[in-house]
């Protein structure tokens, strides 16, 4: 049906945004609504695992000429019926003879998410509301959510289901967060190589007047005319002449792959200096 096309969908339960004054709140859920073109009428398959991990299902149809119809095997209502407000809301209202028993709001909200809002209306000097939340489900689980007004079934094979799909999402889980810190360990080392690389470009494109050894340190220079050279002499050992290089870059080691590391920065280097009074 055309004015319910926004519903048909499997929507997956939002726990933590649920509100609830009656019956069990779940941990997990999945609602289910399909359009039934042969019988013209709505079907919704509710399942649904509680906190103390016990899974129920729920499945009931109701035509879609808005009239109310008999309602088999429910304990709480023998009449429903299909209300259709507009594409964006409809109600499912369930009824023990002349009296409404439940109320069942589907809205799509502007987020494109789906709210359920359920009124027990037993007792008209106390009405109960559940509200839910659902987003569309696109690989439909088979676990779920909170109950209607349909009879509802203990299911044993949803909640050994139920209990694997946890176990599976807590292992994905836990090797994707190893992946994430492998990706982010390489994602540092591919920096550090790079920077390596760039100081080793530096150094092999300034003047060299010696053949550096593995495992060496030596310091880098700017030179007055901007470019670079590499020396064996650090800054505080040119004496009481001045040092005749615009200014010191970084001490540097010659790595076994013939790149080069920064040991200490010009600013580090002045600091250890000053801190030992030379």
């Amino acid at each position: 049906m055309v004015d319910l096309y926004n519903f048909l969908y499997s929507w997956q339960l939002f726990p933590e945004k649920g509100t609830y004054e009656f019956g069990r709140r779940p941990k997990s859920g999945n609602y289910k609504m399909q359009w039934r073109t042969e019988s013209n009428s709505l079907s919704i398959a509710i399942n649904w695992v509680t906190l103390e991990d016990q899974a129920f299902t729920s499945e009931y149809s109701v035509p879609g000429d808005g009239l109310f119809h008999t309602l088999e095997d429910n304990p709480l209502a023998n009449k429903i019926k299909l209300s259709i407000i507009n594409s964006l809301t409809f109600e499912v209202i369930f009824a023990q003879d002349e009296l409404e028993s439940l109320r069942i709001r589907h809205e799509i909200m502007p987020s494109s998410l789906l709210k359920i809002t359920q009124s027990n209306l037993l007792d008209p000097e106390k009405i109960l509301t559940n509200t839910e939340i659902y987003h569309k489900q696109f690989s439909v689980l088979p676990y779920a959510s909170s109950a209607s007004g349909a009879v509802v079934k203990q299911n044993e094979e949803g909640l050994i289901r139920h209990k694997a799909l946890t176990a599976m999402e807590e292992q994905t889980n836990m090797q994707l967060e190893q992946i994430r810190k492998q990706i982010e360990l390489l994602a540092l080392q591919a920096k550090e190589i790079v920077t390596r690389k760039e100081l080793s470009m530096l150094i092999y494109e300034s003047k060299l007047n010696f053949a550096p050894v593995i495992g060496q340190s030596y310091y880098l220079y700017e030179t007055k005319e901007n470019s670079h050279i590499l020396s064996m002499i650090a800054p505080n050992e040119w004496g009481r002449k001045p040092m005749p290089y615009k200014s010191f870059v970084s001490m540097v080691k010659l790595l076994a792959d013939h790149t080069w590391v920064e040991i200490k920065h010009q600013g580090d280097y002045s600091s250890s200096l000053t801190a030992t009074g030379q």
